[in-house]
């Protein structure tokens, strides 16, 4: 009888808790629907329409072997991981990437990259593939040319026969010249990033518990994060930018750092990109883009330079940001709560006077800080920064054919 009294009792006294929870950190109708539009994630796999090769699986292990072979650089010790490493959450931790020399920008996060229309901290390249190419070639990262990668395959049979698998022919094939070689090769490369995608967080779980009525499993998120969201969502507007299941817009934005940089150089952000973009040989507008109606390139064949697009940066997702430190274009900020200060504190005058502002000094207390902290860090996934090194696929290349 003892037991048959003390278990309701403390199942009441459980279920009181969660009610008082629940009571602490109401959300409104209007609010829910804001909270529901960060989901549902993960998202559906989707495939590249200018990417032949996009969900192949051969494709996807020769990009996979390629991104972490330093073969693909002049000097044969840089490669993709150099920067982007799996245990830094596809990062590098540093303020600005360095490969044969130093980078003007912070290393992105390579990670749910079949979302976004424009690539690069300045929109630079309109595809993934594109993206790829970019650092082979950059004098300061891999320092490659299309002969050389082209040579890479020639020395090794298992790669080669993955590009063979992956693209229908040999990479010695005479019908093809370097340049297609090395444009096939960032194809499988964007492939396999397409398949870096970070897994689902607390925020996830209670977003899915609110959008199923299931009050029980949305009182295990921590109040404070539930504060933090509500800042979020409310009055800090931090929605207008970091919106949608990646958390980010994937548009571009002055949000008052600085435009120079460590070399004196003023670094012009969207305003360079769109110029490198447009005029890029390997943008969607040309012959190497695999949807033959360029449906794909509408937004390359309409996107227009304006003087407002000067020191404007595209929004980054803030799913797993709390491991992805330094932060901003130029890593200026060491730590959360830096970035935090920086919205806090912000000087309104270092803004674009062309064009609409969006962002107001927030003016947060410590307690707002530190909510907004905590539910920063309840998007990070159950991995953290230590990410899975992917694992190549089991079955032999050569047994294939």
């Amino acid at each position: 009888m003892r037991f048959a009294i003390v278990i309701p009792v403390l199942c009441a006294a459980a279920f009181a808790g969660t009610m008082t929870a629940l009571a602490e950190t109401p959300l409104a109708r209007e609010d829910v629907q804001r909270v529901l539009s960060f989901g549902p994630w993960p998202p559906a796999p989707t495939v590249d329409p200018g990417n032949r090769v996009s969900g192949n699986p051969a494709a996807i292990e020769l990009g996979r072997q390629l991104f972490f072979d330093a073969r693909l650089s002049r000097v044969g010790y840089i490669a993709c991981v150099t920067c982007h490493q799996p245990d830094r959450a596809w990062g590098d931790g540093k303020a600005r990437a360095h490969g044969l020399a130093d980078v003007d920008r912070n290393t992105p996060m390579l990670a749910n990259l079949r979302l976004p229309r424009w690539f690069g901290w300045s929109g630079a390249s309109d595809s993934l593939w594109m993206a790829s190419l970019r650092p082979i070639l950059d004098s300061r990262e891999l320092d490659s040319t299309p002969a050389h990668v082209r040579h890479v395959y020639v020395r090794d049979p298992d790669l080669a026969c993955w590009y063979r698998r992956a693209f229908g022919r040999t990479a010695d094939d005479p019908r093809d010249n370097d340049t297609t070689v090395l444009v096939n090769s960032g194809k499988a490369l964007a492939a396999f990033q397409e398949t870096l995608v970070t897994g689902r967080t607390p925020f996830d779980d209670y977003r899915d518990a609110l959008a199923r009525g299931d009050r029980l499993a949305a009182a295990k998120y921590p109040d404070s994060a539930v504060r933090g969201l509500m800042i979020f969502i409310g009055r800090g507007n931090c929605v207008l930018c970091h919106s949608g299941p990646n958390f980010s817009n994937a548009e571009f934005h002055s949000t008052g750092i600085g435009h120079f940089t460590a070399r004196g150089r003023a670094d012009g952000g969207r305003f360079e990109g769109i110029e490198a973009v447009t005029t890029n040989a390997f943008n969607l507008l040309s012959k190497f883009n695999d949807d033959a109606l360029r449906a794909n390139a509408t937004h390359t064949r309409n996107v227009v330079l304006a003087p407002r697009n000067w020191g404007e940066f595209r929004t980054p997702s803030l799913r797993n940001v709390a491991v992805t430190a330094p932060y901003m274009h130029n890593g200026g900020l060491a730590t959360l709560r830096d970035v935090l200060q920086h919205y806090s504190e912000l000087d309104e005058e270092r803004l674009h006077a062309d064009g609409e502002k969006l962002l107001r000094a927030l003016k947060l207390s410590d307690a707002e800080t530190e909510d907004l902290l905590a539910f920063l860090n309840a998007l990070t996934d159950k991995h953290g920064a230590d990410r899975p090194r992917p694992v190549p696929l089991s079955v032999d290349c050569d047994a294939t054919f």
